[in-house]
């Protein structure tokens, strides 16, 4: 039987998957379907009518200057009683609108279905909400007293200016967050052209190695190779940031001494989760005398003075400081609000955030330089991102965490069509393209790449992972998965199909040892009940991984050059075995708090309500059928496992499946593919990655 037949709430799935056509067929806020539009323009009037898109100032009409006046002229519309039966359009006219504060939209200025309130540019013009200042009138510097701490070769070539003159005050700050940390970025970014420019380090690229550990893997220092840092004239504000003992936990942490005698640096409290250890990689920045390179900066927060050594002459250059700390954008609880086409750029903080809410859509937008995450949706229902480009995030992409795991009831959040890139830049670890939290929300034709760790991640039942591309991910880190759940007996249902996983890092991190494997799809720690189908797997490292799991299921997949393609173990009997001896109750919580015993648990997984009573550490009712594997390595199976615990059936994994074009990625099978008569069922391969809509008119190019 198909893996598709057996999964748990199929009406659940299907519906989520209706909700992503309509979500990619049915766009809102074309300015026609408006019987009212209101304009706002950089050049606007608060004190105009709002009415026109070019101003009349004899008769002072034309665009609002704000999207404050705008939001109130349609309040003032509803309590008048009225609002327009075709919604209403705010029309942005081109150009850039900073910030000092997030737009904040409430319940009270909710559309409906039948009409919508639409945010979105007049005629395509390019519209910028951004969340900074921009600063001009750079100047040599002039200091002996930092000429004489910068090298000499760059003495010339150093530019600063005092942000004060701006009226920047808050200049931000490193904070001491990573792994296990709850710290938030709260740095400043300096944007040169757009492009957010890196921090003055040691070294420019690559990483340096932890020394020896004086104190201990849990003391306060390390040594370092070199005197270089015997030079550094001051330590205000200096921070090193590293992987300090395992591949997938990071973390900054302020130097307050060098003991220059033993070459060692001594950190502040709190150390990192795991200690130090010898080997492991970490650099330094925000250091003067490390201001060596084109494009990197310092601040002196202390003075309010910033350094830049430009990349490029400053005469044709715009450069920006972000300065507010908040989202450019938020929903609290509104409901048929779009806000479709913009660029939500350089904040502080989140770019965007939808809490609660129903039917809210952020489509067809830029969203980039956010120190945080690009969209938060937290709570509500059919909220979703759609057909937007986000890259250039300090911490992930989108957070889709809707629903209620008590009740089972799907939240049916979604990002569907996205491209997402260049993410998790300030922390690197557990900040994925897309976090998942409660039940049945949707991840679906979005294209998700370069990252240092995962691309899906998170928890929750009952989530619709479908035809996304996801490639070059966990560049930089190992035991990690581009998609990853784990640690949980009772986060089931999860359908991650139709996916196209492919070009992830297989083995160590050049001049790392120990344990940095990749994998594609990672059930960690024992996570169960998912489903694995129809995915398509080349070069993806440790493809399918199941840490222990239960009930899940692996079918009709192809693997091609990985390695392996399916791993199986059962941890819990061996070094984890921690989970079912008492020592650690994780797994054993997990199952008291939805009260696996009791429905809707019991109803819906029922292989779940005797879970205990049946040898729970044994990784039990995995079932791998019908999959395809060529080259690498068909199957690793750990702690003697054998086919008496894990079903096998109908693999193809000898012979040639006749791939129409392997040599060019495409990996559709042939009519007279042996594999059809085993009943392999035809991926839409075709179907895979970003597809043209309403608001993607174009495809970037990889």
């Amino acid at each position: 039987m198909n893996a598709l037949f057996r999964f748990p709430c199929l009406a659940c799935i299907l519906s989520l998957s209706v909700l992503a056509k309509q979500a990619q067929a049915a766009p809102r806020g074309e300015e026609s379907a408006a019987a009212q539009t209101f304009y706002v323009s950089p050049q606007g009037d608060d004190t105009w009518t709002g009415r026109r898109a070019t101003p009349n100032r004899a008769r002072k009409e034309g665009p609002f200057a704000t999207l404050e006046r705008a939001r109130d002229a349609i309040r003032a519309l509803k309590r008048a009683g009225k609002t327009p039966t075709g919604g209403v359009t705010v029309a942005l006219r081109g150009g850039t609108y900073f910030r000092a504060r997030a737009f904040t939209l409430n319940a009270e200025d909710s559309g409906s279905a039948g009409a919508p309130i639409v945010y979105r540019p007049y005629k395509n013009e390019e519209v910028r909400l951004v969340g900074g200042k921009e600063i001009r009138g750079w100047k040599p510097v002039s200091d002996p007293d930092i000429l004489s701490r910068l090298n000499e070769s760059v003495r010339g070539k150093i530019m600063e200016i005092d942000l004060k003159a701006f009226g920047v005050t808050d200049f931000g700050r490193i904070t001491n967050g990573g792994h296990g940390r709850t710290a938030q970025p709260e740095v400043m970014s300096l944007l040169f052209n757009d492009l957010a420019l890196p921090i003055a380090r040691y070294p420019n690229e690559g990483w340096a190695k932890v020394g020896d550990t004086p104190a201990g893997r849990n003391g306060d220092r390390f040594t370092f190779e070199g005197d270089r840092p015997a030079h550094w004239k001051s330590l205000e504000d200096v921070w090193l940031y590293g992987y300090w003992t395992y591949d997938w936990a990071d973390s900054f942490e302020q130097i307050v001494a060098i003991d220059t005698e033993r070459h060692a640096f001594v950190t502040a409290p709190p150390l990192p989760t795991y200690g130090y250890t010898k080997g492991h990689r970490y650099f330094a920045l925000n250091v003067l005398e490390e201001l060596d390179a084109p494009g990197e900066w310092y601040i002196n927060r202390s003075a309010g003075r910033l350094y830049l050594y430009p990349p490029t002459p400053l005469d044709t250059a715009r450069t920006v400081v972000t300065t507010l700390q908040e989202p450019l954008i938020t929903l609290n609880n509104a409901a048929y609000i779009t806000v479709q086409g913009v660029t939500l750029e350089a904040t502080r903080g989140d770019a965007a955030t939808v809490d609660g809410g129903s039917h809210d859509l952020i489509a067809g937008c830029v969203i980039r330089n956010a120190n945080r995450y690009g969209i938060v949706f937290n709570g509500g229902t059919e909220n979703g991102a759609q057909s937007c480009d986000l890259y250039a995030l300090g911490l992930g992409g989108i957070i889709l965490n809707g629903g209620d795991r008590a009740t089972l009831t799907p939240g049916k959040l979604y990002a569907i069509n996205n491209h997402i890139h260049h993410f998790s830049t300030w922390f690197r670890t557990y900040r994925p393209a897309v976090s998942l939290g409660g039940v049945g929300n949707i991840v679906a034709h979005n294209r998700i790449h370069d990252a240092p760790h995962s691309a899906i991640q998170g928890g929750g039942n009952e989530h619709l992972i479908e035809f996304n591309e996801i490639y070059k991910v966990c560049l930089e880190t190992g035991d990690a998965g581009a998609f990853y759940m784990g640690r949980d007996f009772t986060q089931r249902g999860n359908l991650i199909r139709y996916n196209y996983f492919h070009h992830l890092r297989a083995g160590s991190i050049a001049g790392e040892e120990g344990f940095t494997e990749v994998m594609a799809v990672y059930l960690d720690d024992c996570l169960s009940g998912e489903t694995i189908f129809g995915n398509v797997f080349y070069k993806a490292g440790r493809a399918a991984m199941i840490g222990g799991g239960r009930d899940n299921t692996i079918e009709n997949n192809i693997f091609v050059d990985c390695a392996p393609a399916i791993h199986v173990d059962a941890r819990g009997k061996g070094w984890a075995s921690f989970w079912f001896n008492g020592k650690d109750p994780t797994i054993m919580e997990g199952l008291k708090a939805v009260k696996h015993t009791q429905p809707p648990y019991s109803a819906r997984y029922p292989q779940l309500a005797h879970v205990l009573d049946d040898d729970p550490a044994m990784p039990k009712g995995n079932r791998i059928t019908r999959n395809i594997a060529v080259g690498g390595r068909w199957l690793d199976l750990y702690d003697q496992l054998t086919d008496k615990t894990v079903l096998f059936l109908d693999n193809f994994t000898q012979g040639d499946p006749l791939f129409v074009a392997p040599e060019r990625e495409d990996f559709r099978l042939k009519p007279d593919s042996p594999v059809w008569k085993l009943g392999f069922q035809r991926i839409p391969i075709e179907k895979i990655g970003l597809v043209k809509d309403a608001y993607r008119k174009t495809l970037p190019l990889r």
